[in-house]
């Protein structure tokens, strides 16, 4: 079976698109899924906690799987990842901002690089999860280009949600253009504070603006909680955290990914 792609975005940084990817993953290989996950963010953030071993500067990663320059393909570059049943398509260096920068000026097929090189190697995997950059650039228009569907990862705070509609334009045009099939599983809402009035106002206005482009808010939303990303920069899942808390919050990524996964499917 072809595995199922989805391209976690947003174009405002610091809202846990990584964070979300490399739970979401855990989530995946505890179901026993195979899983890919691809890091398409300069940053090299995902890449840092997700693969087993160090990902050195100038090892091979996923911008030469995208580089007209450079002979490597995407299954020459794919490294295993700390858990059984997880692999990384590795970004490090400073490699990817170069590509992006080609990709540019690259002409007719540069939106589908990403389609095309993961193509390749979906049959090895149930699920396929990339991490997009934080923008609207040639980066993140591969990834949505390559994906079946789309993840948003938000904050229920003011410039998240003024942010949404321009996301969304950009999904229509690549729809439009490149993807007639993508589609939007969800919107996770990440680092929600309810005990907060404006935590609780912005929550609302998110689901106001997704309903008005017929979208779900995933529901709960993921609460602020510093275990989450303590557990992210150990590499461990929060089932491996040992705590009760942990635990609960390993279990709504899972109950997300389900329903990520129905609305794609």
């Amino acid at each position: 079976m072809t595995a199922r792609i989805i391209a976690l975005c947003n174009q405002k940084g610091g809202v846990g698109k990584s964070t979300t990817t490399f739970h979401l993953a855990r989530s995946a290989v505890l179901r026993g899924q195979r899983v890919l996950v691809v890091d398409n963010d300069p940053q090299g953030n995902l890449t840092a906690v997700a693969a087993a071993e160090t990902v050195e500067e100038d090892q091979a990663g996923l911008a030469d799987a995208l580089s007209s320059r450079a002979p490597e393909t995407i299954r020459d570059v794919i490294v295993r990842g700390v858990w059984p049943g997880l692999d990384v398509v590795p970004t490090s260096g400073v490699t990817l901002g170069y590509v992006r920068d080609e990709l540019v000026i690259a002409g007719a097929g540069r939106e589908g690089r990403l389609r095309e090189a993961l193509a390749t190697v979906a049959d090895d995997y149930d699920l396929i999860l990339i991490d997009c950059a934080p923008s609207l650039d040639q980066l993140t228009i591969n990834g949505l280009t390559a994906a079946g569907s789309i993840v948003v990862v938000t904050h229920s705070k003011l410039f998240s949600a003024n942010g949404l509609a321009q996301l969304l334009d950009t999904i229509d045009s690549v729809r439009q253009h490149y993807n007639p099939t993508l589609t939007v599983a969800g919107v996770i809402v990440n680092q929600h504070e309810d005990q907060t009035v404006s935590g609780r106002t912005w929550l609302d206005e998110l689901h106001t603006a997704a309903e008005n482009r017929g979208l779900t808010v995933l529901s709960p939303p993921i609460p602020k909680r510093v275990v989450i990303s303590d557990a992210l920069e150990a590499a461990n899942g929060l089932d491996e955290w040992g705590s009760a808390e942990a635990t609960a919050l390993g279990a709504i990524y899972a109950d997300h990914l389900t329903a990520i996964e129905g609305a794609a499917s």
